[in-house]
């Protein structure tokens, strides 16, 4: 499976991933460990099927189990995903979250104008692109939803989902074997470790929604000396 960080295949902007996929600058590309820990952690993206000839693709939220490099999961038999997935089985999975907006002022330290600092977000996204198989047979479904309880409800006992027996009619499984990954971490990455330091600061004194897990990517990708734009 190829990532975004070993991909070169079109001409690109300096410091930046090819214009035709989602901007990532060198400094907010995202290791394999990075998005892997993201998306487990997440388990809930968009599913999106772009079909042939649509004016726009087709876009279900959806809870995932992420195994390897395979997506699994379930949706309802009416939903309208199959149809442009029939048309062309090349899905991607949008996953983010872990957001936090850094106002202007906590860009700036030290005698710098507060004022002129720039706001921004601090987010983590990753996108996986994969082809799909659709699941229609009952012992296939019960597989998926094995894995899938398995997963996020490991400790509840449940009976077999093949007990189910004719209600799993009502869904299909999916399995998207995914061959291509897109992750982002945008943490500051383009600044110093002393302008890092203190959005970090900031961010837990603030303690508001999504600011202590900002906080820690922060903290764990200065810690691993991410590069910058302005250390070379």
């Amino acid at each position: 499976m190829r990532s975004a960080a070993g991909r070169n295949p079109l001409p690109r902007e300096r410091g930046c991933e090819p214009r035709w996929v989602v901007l990532i600058h060198t400094w907010d590309a995202g290791t394999d460990e990075e998005w892997r820990a993201f998306v487990f952690a997440q388990r809930f993206g968009h599913l999106i099927a772009a079909g042939r000839e649509r004016d726009v693709p087709v876009v279900v939220p959806t809870q995932f189990v992420l195994r390897d490099d395979e997506i699994v999961l379930h949706l309802a038999r009416p939903n309208p995903i199959w149809a442009a997935i029939a048309e062309n089985s090349t899905v991607l999975l949008s996953v983010a979250g872990d957001w936090a907006f850094i106002p202007s002022s906590w860009k700036t330290i030290g005698d710098e104008d507060p004022r002129a600092g720039i706001p921004t977000t601090y987010y983590a996204a990753v996108q996986l692109i994969g082809t799909a198989t659709v699941l229609d047979e009952p012992d296939a479904v019960a597989a998926v939803l094995r894995e899938q309880l398995g997963d996020l409800q490991p400790d509840v006992d449940v009976i077999d989902p093949a007990e189910h027996g004719t209600r799993l009619r009502a869904i299909r499984g999916l399995r998207i074997a995914v061959h291509d990954v897109r992750a982002k971490l945008k943490y500051g990455g383009n600044v110093d470790a002393a302008h890092r330091a203190a959005v970090i600061e900031h961010l837990v004194t603030r303690g508001g929604p999504g600011d202590a897990i900002a906080a820690e990517h922060t903290r764990q990708r200065l810690a691993a000396g991410t590069q910058t734009a302005h250390e070379g």
